[in-house]
């Protein structure tokens, strides 16, 4: 990791930065394919942002691929804004795109996505939970094994885990998982894993039509693709858990699960129109 990176912006406390506003982002009409795009909701992440584009940007340096990093900024009342515009001095494939007020990760990952100009679009926990250098696994799978996505996973191999959660928080996400599969049918071991990749000319489509805005949306993209005809894999990665997560077992966890219900009412309602298969394109002959 290039130290420099990490200290181009250290927020002090009760110090304001000298940026009073960020600069717009510049036009990529001309700018040349993407393989990647690297999308990070993010919400009042002023501290925890800056060792995370650090080693972003560092797992980059180190790969052949043309990529963006698009931070999503959720109506933060921070210094997150501040944070990206210092990194973006160095880092012009750094875009910074805001919900304008705080509409929950669900649509942040939604903006992200459909603004993305990469062949493939993965999204990451702004607390680098699952960490950056997993993304090899994902996109093996997208790229080279011809997978339409490939979902990041705790449960396939929890040996991978490095710091576990609470009893009680491992627990509660199993049982969720059990409702994600009664309810929703889709047969994945960990939905909720904030380490995602997906293949943006086949998966576009279920990010226009996802309707969740907080944290019940991937059950919700997950059961689109199914619904799509679209191939998903679920791939184990490494995973610590972070003290600082924003979800709330209790609260989260009962909004989430209505969410479930929601998504099956919806689709009940006809809110997820064109369930006919997307059709897979064949590679010419060499």
């Amino acid at each position: 990791m290039d130290e420099s990176d990490f200290k181009l912006y250290n927020p002090a406390p009760g110090r304001s930065s000298a940026r009073s506003s960020i600069h717009a982002a510049t036009s990529h009409m001309n700018s040349p394919p993407l393989d990647l795009s690297i999308v990070i909701p993010s919400y009042n992440e002023e501290s925890r942002l800056p060792k995370t584009l650090a080693a972003v940007f560092s797992y980059l340096r180190s790969q052949p691929l043309h990529a963006e990093v698009i931070v999503v900024d959720d109506g933060s009342t921070d210094r997150t804004r501040e944070v990206v515009a210092a990194f973006q001095e160095k880092h012009p494939e750094l875009r910074l795109v805001s919900n304008g007020e705080n509409r929950g990760k669900g649509f942040s990952v939604r903006h992200g996505i459909l603004e993305a100009r990469g062949e493939i679009a993965l999204f990451s926990d702004a607390d680098l939970s699952t960490p950056i250098e997993e993304a090899d696994k994902l996109l093996a799978a997208v790229r080279e094994q011809g997978y339409d996505a490939a979902i990041g996973s705790r449960a396939v191999n929890r040996s991978l885990i490095e710091v576990h959660q609470s009893m009680i928080r491992e627990q509660a996400g199993i049982f969720f998982n059990h409702l994600v599969r009664w309810i929703m049918g889709i047969r994945f071991s960990d939905t909720q894993c904030g380490f995602k990749a997906f293949r943006l000319e086949r998966t576009r489509i279920i990010f226009e039509q996802q309707r969740i805005e907080r944290f019940g949306f991937d059950p919700e993209i997950l059961f689109l693709a199914a619904r799509k005809g679209l191939r998903v894999t679920e791939v184990p990665v490494r995973w610590s858990h972070d003290s600082a997560t924003k979800v709330n077992v209790a609260a989260d966890g009962m909004r989430m699960f209505l969410e479930l219900l929601l998504i099956r009412w919806n689709a009940m309602r006809g809110f997820y129109p064109g369930t006919q298969k997307v059709k897979r394109r064949v590679a010419p002959n060499l």
